[in-house]
């Protein structure tokens, strides 16, 4: 019996669940490896300023495949790191990497941070790289982090900034949408790109010295044209569902022009734009 069937998660947080215990989380556990390496630009930048110390007891919140998770721990010598995520084959995934390397004070939970009764003033330093931002309860899971953190304890997430700074959003969104309106989507804070909008969120939840810090890399796609395309698809490949036959070509055919001309003879990027937060348990 794996975890999935025992993990409590908030009843707003069911849809996600069902998607990453389902096709969302088995295709990024097959591609773990190329997420890593889509967002490797912005791993010094993330830890740097997580500036983890050797007994730091940390928490990692949306770790994924872990890479984060082995990394924190590798950092905390004297301590230990904690990933959860609420998907249970990249929780198995993690766990297995982490015996590969042999990680041993890294640990992982498939759980709901919204909910889960993490015990009080338990962790250090809580960060998350992409993996803060889809909580049903944004307030009440920023809540349950900060209660979860010791008094003075930090918080550092990595967060994309809006679509208008992010060229490879930009980019596959219009490509996809094949000529359609599609809505505008309207800052929220959970997102977790809009400055006031976190700093309210932060500042609500029980933390201060709230900070943002914009960053810029390259985001890597895949090896060549045809590698990113298979990649590209198999994330924003569902919008070319309800499209007709005509359209869809046209939209495939775009893509790979776009792709082509963002190959260089390191692999196809795109730019980005991420936003380093920080703040404090107050």
């Amino acid at each position: 019996m794996t975890e999935s069937t025992t993990a409590q998660v908030d009843p707003s947080n069911a849809e996600q669940l069902s998607d990453w215990n389902g096709d969302q989380g088995a295709f990024w556990t097959e591609r773990a490896d190329r997420f890593n390496e889509g967002v490797a630009a912005y791993h010094g930048h993330f830890f740097d300023t997580a500036a983890i110390e050797a007994t730091d007891t940390v928490l990692d919140i949306g770790c994924g495949s872990g890479q984060t998770t082995r990394e924190a721990a590798r950092r905390a010598t004297a301590g230990s790191a904690l990933g959860v995520d609420l998907s249970s084959p990249l929780i198995e995934l993690a766990r297995s990497l982490a015996a590969e390397e042999r990680v041993a004070n890294a640990t992982f939970l498939q759980a709901d941070a919204q909910i889960h009764p993490f015990p009080a003033e338990s962790f250090d330093v809580a960060v998350s790289r992409h993996g803060a931002m889809f909580f049903g309860d944004p307030p009440a899971a920023f809540a349950n982090i900060a209660r979860a953190l010791r008094p003075g304890g930090r918080l550092v997430l990595l967060t994309w900034q809006p679509m208008r700074h992010n060229e490879w959003i930009r980019t596959f969104r219009s490509t996809f949408a094949a000529g359609r309106e599609l809505p505008t989507p309207v800052p929220r804070p959970g997102a977790l790109n809009d400055p006031d909008l976190v700093r309210d969120l932060l500042g609500a939840a029980g933390f201060s010295d709230v900070r943002l810090r914009g960053v810029s890399e390259p985001m890597y796609f895949g090896r060549d044209v045809e590698d990113a395309r298979e990649f590209v698809l198999g994330q924003f490949g569902w919008m070319l569902r309800e499209l007709d036959v005509d359209s869809r070509d046209r939209a495939l055919d775009e893509l790979r022009t776009s792709l082509a001309e963002h190959a260089t003879e390191r692999g196809v990027f795109y730019g980005s734009a991420a936003w380093l937060i920080e703040a404090r348990r107050a």
